[in-house]
């Protein structure tokens, strides 16, 4: 058995119980998900959303891969985007979250396919997708290097590989903003998700997450190129864009 570590939060745990205990907290947290999302970022997380998908150059016809898709809403705004001539995949390592996007998905009469898979081994051949996303996971993964350079194999030449992700802020806001992280966020956990363990365990992920320049550099060693970076929410939030050469 490896005795390498991984970050749980704050903590160091053996590499293969994090993503057990990423799993636990995201069965618990799925039937709240999206209220939680609107309450935690005062809605504006539709917004950055909404910003990655202008940014992603996805066009009609166009194949999309979502990974750690969640609840769904980078997908299904994918799926407008592409429409009938195009394909989105929706994939997650979480069973209860993929039900959960999948349902949306349903109700709102689009039919994406699903893979439950690890971000780290994608099922999907080298060169298959235009655009390869990740929203809000990539901090969730044990292995951030090994799952980007999934995304980049998976993208076709002059594909595009995005990540939605919380970052550094800009410093004047940081006392602030931790306060609301260690504060705010794990009441708000406690009293609509009945779990406050849950965000501050993502509040902790936050801040173990790379910054701008980290995160950039960590493209580019996958062979990403064109690589660059645009902060939402003064840093709060930064949107990661590279191309598959």
């Amino acid at each position: 058995m490896s005795d390498e570590k991984a970050h749980f939060g704050y903590q160091q745990v053996p590499e293969g119980e994090k993503a057990r205990r990423v799993g636990e907290v995201f069965r618990s947290v799925a039937p709240s998900y999206d209220v939680m999302n609107d309450l935690m970022s005062l809605g504006l997380h539709r917004l950055w959303k909404r910003f990655a998908i202008e940014m992603s150059g996805v066009r009609a016809g166009a194949k999309v891969l979502d990974v750690a898709s969640g609840s769904g809403d980078l997908a299904g705004a994918f799926a407008r985007r592409v429409g009938p001539t195009g394909q989105v995949w929706m994939t997650d390592i979480n069973a209860a979250m993929l039900r959960v996007g999948r349902d949306r998905m349903i109700d709102s009469g689009v039919f994406a396919p699903l893979a439950l898979c690890d971000a780290e081994k994608l099922p999907f051949p080298a060169e298959t997708f235009d655009c390869v996303s990740v929203a809000f996971g990539l901090r969730n993964m044990t292995h951030k290097d090994r799952a980007l350079a999934e995304m980049a194999r998976v993208a076709k030449p002059g594909g595009r590989v995005l990540v939605l992700e919380f970052s550094k802020p800009w410093k004047p806001l940081q006392g602030a903003y931790d306060a609301y992280s260690f504060g705010v966020l794990p009441r708000i956990g406690k009293y609509v998700a009945k779990d406050e363990a849950a965000y501050r365990y993502l509040a902790e992920s936050i801040r173990m997450h790379p910054d701008q320049e980290t995160l950039k550099s960590m493209m580019e060693g996958v062979g990403l190129a064109k690589v660059e970076y645009f902060n939402l929410a003064a840093g709060v939030v930064a949107l990661h864009r590279g191309y598959r050469t």
